[in-house]
């Protein structure tokens, strides 16, 4: 074998295991107090208080794999308030320490940008980022939600080539809720768009997943990585988020003319967990397991009196004897249900 053919063969190969690894990048749009607290976003991170100055850091990666790149570009920032005003952001640049694409540790460029939450309501945090190496522009959207019942402004249009119209309110939302929403480019609806699906991991479940899927998968790991519908002719799509976490969800406008870049909207959900917890629910016992246990003791009591009756005599067979029975079998049988629970 030539050198030539050597050389293709193995740039073949590396192309084939970049190609099979190859995964969704997206804007991750993280509330949070520093830039060292910034990868233990939870659904709560995305509640504020009014007149709490909230700080929003966007780094550019694959979520679910927890992998970094540099941002290639610096993000376009506003927040469109409750009451429908719009307010640009400033942005500034910041280093985060993760994962890069070959499994080392390293410090990435990335954008963090501030707003006073002034009014109660839904505050939609939208983003503009190029990536001329991924052909892609990809627009995000984040909600923050401030204010008992306030739950108004998270359907907002704000105006991105692509944008995801959500039908579900992002908030309050538990693992195993449908999320349905609505792809628009150019205000008009995204028909037949692909919709990717995925949810962000912290570094060390990543890696252990990513490992796992490897294992289990590994015709086609990226698979379970990225979950992908499509949009139907209304442009509307649905899709059950299935774990606790933040999700991004992103239908994308692909060009017909290769020269021209894929416009991305991407909204994401933060999913909270099954509410209420499973172990309240096994708290308690049931009106019907109640009713059944206080039957099962009048019946077991009725039992020892009528046995007291032929053993006894007439002193300790009296009705007060037998109250006491009941009483015994009603508080043991309820005692009984209680260690069952």
């Amino acid at each position: 074998m030539n050198k030539n053919v050597i050389i293709t063969t193995l740039a073949a190969i590396l192309l084939i295991g970049s190609a099979g690894m190859a995964c969704a990048h997206f804007t991750m749009v993280f509330p949070s107090d520093s830039e060292a607290t910034v990868w233990d976003v939870t659904p709560e991170d995305y509640i504020a208080e009014e007149g709490e100055t909230k700080t929003v850091y966007m780094m550019w990666g694959h979520p679910y794999e927890h992998i970094l790149f540099n941002m290639a570009s610096v993000p376009e920032v506003s927040v469109m308030k409750p009451d429908g005003t719009v307010e640009e952001l400033q942005t500034t640049e910041i280093s985060v320490d993760g994962q890069g694409e070959d499994g080392k540790p390293g410090k990435f460029k990335a954008y963090k940008t501030s707003f006073k939450v002034d009014q109660e309501g839904d505050s939609v945090i939208f983003v503009k980022y190029e990536d001329e190496g991924e052909n892609l522009i990809d627009y995000t959207k984040a909600v923050i939600h401030c204010g008992e019942e306030t739950w108004f402004g998270w359907d907002s249009e704000v105006g991105q080539s692509t944008e995801i119209i959500p039908y579900m309110r992002p908030y309050g939302m538990e693992e195993g809720f449908v999320f349905a929403g609505q792809a628009k480019y150019n205000g008009k609806v995204l028909a037949g768009a692909p919709v990717e699906v995925e949810i962000y991991h912290t570094l060390d479940l990543g890696n252990e997943i990513v490992e796992m899927a490897g294992g289990m998968f590994s015709y086609d790991p990226p698979m379970v990585f990225t979950r992908l519908t499509k949009s139907n002719d209304n442009g509307e799509f649905v899709y059950t988020l299935d774990e606790p976490g933040i999700w991004f969800v992103g239908g994308t406008m692909e060009p017909e003319s290769e020269s021209e870049r894929n416009v991305r909207g991407v909204f994401i959900v933060p999913i909270l967990e099954s509410f209420p917890p499973v172990e309240a629910q096994g708290a308690g016992i049931s009106s019907a397991e109640l009713t059944s246990a206080v039957n099962e003791a009048k019946a077991a009591a009725q039992e020892a009196k009528d046995a007291a009756k032929q053993a006894a005599s007439s002193a300790t067979s009296s009705p007060a004897f037998g109250a006491i029975l009941v009483a015994i079998g009603l508080f043991a049988a309820f005692m009984i249900a209680m260690r069952r629970k």
